[in-house]
């Protein structure tokens, strides 16, 4: 077994593991601070709803769109310069973090748009009717109403971030992916490889049962 193992470093791991769920909270904190404002924006400007304006609306998701389509891997590289200027690097895990932010932000405030469209109409008329602005609406309406829908975003958007926490190894930003690719495929070290992808695995059940878990606890049905 120690043979079978030779190259395992328990430290590195734990810095990776470590490094990985940074990468993780931050972007995702600040992708859902960014990308909850931005899919409300859609909501409302959108055809028929509260505010519809058409010319807003088409500028929002052509950015969207447009982020959305480009590869994560381009978007790193892209991004060297404006991570440098934000960050005074583009490696390790405050490198990746920007990146990771604008790659997620459009995705979740997808998400987002289409959790609010699924709200009952009715209900945001009856908060209409009775004088609410479109601040409460949103606030005692609409979020609320959309909770599920908001924790199921939530946990997809955390789980393509771990997939992007791994692609940013690619331009040494830390993490398991970084150690994945250095020592698993750069060195030849297969039980290096293995272990960080079954550690990946296992992050990505733990969200998947965890926001499960949420939707169903907060599931007004």
């Amino acid at each position: 077994m120690n043979e079978l193992f030779a190259n395992l470093n328990g430290g590195e791991i734990a810095q990776a593991c470590l490094d990985t769920l940074t990468m993780l909270g931050a972007a995702l904190s600040f992708t859902v601070l960014l990308g909850l404002p931005l899919g409300v924006w859609l909501y409302l400007t959108g055809k028929q709803q509260l505010h519809e304006t058409p010319g807003v609306y088409r500028s929002l998701s052509v950015l969207v769109n447009t982020l959305r389509s480009l590869p994560f891997i381009i978007l790193l590289i892209v991004l060297v310069p404006v991570t440098t200027l934000l960050t005074g690097t583009s490696l390790g895990v405050a490198g990746a973090i920007p990146p990771l932010v604008v790659g997620c932000t459009p995705f979740f405030a997808r998400l987002v748009e289409t959790a609010l469209r699924e709200v009952d109409r009715g209900l945001v008329e009856a908060t209409q009717s009775m004088g609410g602005s479109t601040w409460q609406i949103i606030w005692h309406t609409l979020l609320p109403e959309a909770r599920t829908g908001l924790i199921a975003a939530v946990t997809v958007t955390a789980i393509v971030l771990v997939d992007y926490t791994a692609m940013a190894g690619v331009i040494g930003g830390g993490g398991l992916g970084d150690l994945a690719i250095r020592f698993g495929y750069q060195r030849f070290q297969t039980d290096v490889m293995v272990v960080t992808v079954l550690l990946l695995i296992v992050l990505v059940q733990a969200l998947q049962v965890s926001g499960d878990r949420l939707v169903v606890r907060y599931s007004r049905r």
